[in-house]
């Protein structure tokens, strides 16, 4: 299924609405209209569980009048119908609340050309339904013909692909295309009384950088075959290793203390720490919307400003906070090109990788935990505090010895940055936030 509409029949569109916008007494006026198609399967043992196939459309206004804001949005692309909408908008904006801080960015002189950023796959839009299911299935059976492997929860394959405009009344004018596509299997072996599960997963813009069936079939049986038969350990404090998928996890609740809106509304530990020390010299932090071919690359983010890189925590010291307009305003800031639909969202957000192997990092270890899943939520923003359920294996003598389950770990995110005591080579971007392997020195580990 093809997109409903050209685009530049989304671009004029967008123009003809900036332009009523400003002709109905709207200050400014951004408009953000999108065009695309979805597809998702799930199968669980052979059979098609669930099944999308749509093509979708929408349209996102902001109108600002006397520093008053009010949004709209709708999927229906119906012209008059959206000049609705803009007239509500306005009146509605009369009503709201003065914010002095509200506004659009002022128009930047530089940009970023989209097809420099190679984030569209055409091959993606060509795949045929039957393609599609077969990846899954494909993925699910292979998996299953290991005889370790009792049950299934799943495999499923989703993309999505289209077209994104912006415009707005500063002046702004821009679109890109975009395709993703996901591949998944999650599996369960061991008996009742002993049942463990996991998942692998590949994520790509290209759909020829997408691991094959039987890549993500065999890292999914090994991740969950690894936790049969585990052990309980005694609570104690032991250097704690973070598998690359807990690095990203971590690393997203970095993110949210970094994030402008935490900091100006003073929900993050790190509020006034810019220019200090946060971390060892090990870890430099980058956000980077400009990294070709990644999942969170894009030419400008949700208010038109290009994407740049931007380095966040820099050999230790914590170098900018990312900001929409209006959390840089409010902090006396710049924008970071981090806007996320009235929000604040990552880009390519990773850790720098550093020159250990992962297996070195294990060979340094005379005891300790290789954490490769955890449970719940237990991360306060506000103080860093960190406390979550956890499944890892443990490390004798600086070799795996076995899994352990039923654990807690606890620490600080403020005191574990400055404890990370190796970084690993081990970079993959699988998402929009990522990490490699990384070596905390020492964190609590609750057991019996």
């Amino acid at each position: 299924m093809k997109p409903t509409a050209g685009r530049d029949d989304l671009l004029a569109l967008a123009e003809r609405l900036v332009r009523f916008g400003r002709v109905c007494g709207a200050d400014e006026i951004e408009v953000g209209v999108g065009d695309g198609t979805e597809f998702s399967v799930d199968v669980r043992l052979g059979e098609i569980e669930n099944l999308v196939e749509a093509g979708s459309r929408s349209m996102g206004l902001r109108i600002i009048k006397d520093k008053k804001t009010a949004f709209a949005s709708s999927s229906d692309l119906d012209e008059e119908t959206l000049k609705r909408l803009i007239r509500n908008a306005v009146r509605r904006a009369e009503l709201s609340s003065r914010d002095e801080f509200s506004g659009l960015p002022t128009l930047s002189k530089r940009g970023v050309d989209p097809a420099a950023l190679s984030i569209y796959d055409p091959e993606i839009e060509q795949l045929d339904s039957k393609t599609k299911i077969g990846l899954a299935l494909e993925t699910e059976r292979i998996a299953l013909a290991d005889k370790r492997i009792t049950n299934s929860h799943g495999a499923s394959f989703v993309t999505n692909d289209g077209t994104a405009v912006l415009a707005s009344s500063n002046g702004f004018l821009g679109r890109f295309q975009k395709s993703y596509c996901s591949l998944s299997v999650g599996l369960q072996a061991g008996a009742t009384d002993d049942m463990v599960e996991d998942f692998w997963f590949s994520s790509q813009t290209h759909f020829e950088a997408l691991e094959r069936p039987e890549q993500i079939a065999r890292t999914a049986v090994e991740r969950t075959v690894r936790q049969l038969r585990p052990r309980k350990i005694k609570t104690q404090k032991v250097p704690v290793i973070f598998e690359p998928m807990m690095t990203s996890g971590l690393l997203g609740f970095l993110f949210s203390c970094v994030a402008g809106t935490a900091i100006y509304q003073k929900s993050s530990f790190l509020v006034g720490k810019l220019g200090r020390r946060i971390a060892n010299d090990a870890i430099t932090v980058v956000d980077d919307g400009r990294m070709p071919g990644k999942l969170g690359t894009s030419p400008f983010d949700s208010e038109g400003v290009p994407s740049r890189r931007t380095v966040v925590v820099q050999k230790g010291i914590l170098k900018n906070y990312l900001c929409n307009t209006y959390a840089a305003r409010k902090l006396k800031l710049r924008s970071t090109g981090n806007a996320d639909g009235g929000g604040v969202g990552p880009n390519n957000f990773y850790l720098e990788p550093g020159p250990h192997a992962p297996s070195d990092i294990i060979r340094s270890c005379e005891k300790g935990l290789v954490l490769i899943r955890t449970l719940g939520h237990g991360l306060n923003p506000v103080n860093g505090d960190i406390s979550r359920g956890a499944f890892g294996l443990w490390i004798e003598k600086g070799e795996i010895a076995y899994p352990v389950s039923e654990i807690t770990i606890s620490g600080n995110l403020g005191e574990l940055l400055k404890n990370i005591e190796m970084v690993g080579s081990d970079l993959e971007f699988r998402g929009s936030i990522c990490g490699p392997t990384i070596k905390v020195a020492e964190m609590m580990v609750s057991g019996t």
